[in-house]
């Protein structure tokens, strides 16, 4: 059962310079560990990789994940199932997307990197489904 992303969590997520921490389960049950850009869609969050990498390979044969989104001693950890999103226009729109959000601050920086590097790979997006959402606010 998907729970929502709501209230001090969804700010937090939110913020433009937090990274998550995705956690995917290898093919022998080890946990992998990659650091990636996401935003909040709708009541998921969305991540994108080149194909091919070790993390997109493992939710693709393993849904489960594990996200964890920290700064300082603030962070949201969320747990649930994922679902690969093969369009691959709609793959390079969501890393477009993704550079702008991070590369707010250097719109040229996110263009050239879009153009440059994101359109001459075969990329991949999957939509996080929470099933579970811890909060850890510095109170």
């Amino acid at each position: 059962m998907g729970v929502r992303i709501d209230g001090w969590a969804r700010q937090f997520l939110e913020r433009p310079d937090i990274f998550g921490t995705l956690s995917t389960l290898q093919p022998d049950g080890s946990p992998l560990q990659a650091v990636v850009w996401y935003e909040l869609r709708g009541g998921d969050l969305l991540v994108n990789s080149a194909v091919g990498r070790r993390w997109p390979t493992n939710l693709q044969r393993d849904p489960r994940f594990s996200l964890l989104a920290e700064q300082g001693y603030e962070f949201v950890s969320v747990r649930g199932v994922a679902e690969t999103v093969a369009d691959p226009e709609q793959a390079q729109a969501d890393i477009a997307g993704l550079a702008r959000r991070y590369l707010a601050a250097d719109p040229g920086a996110a263009e050239r990197l879009i153009e440059d590097v994101f359109l001459t790979q075969r990329r991949i997006s999957f939509l996080l489904h929470p099933h579970a959402v811890t909060e850890h606010p510095d109170a």
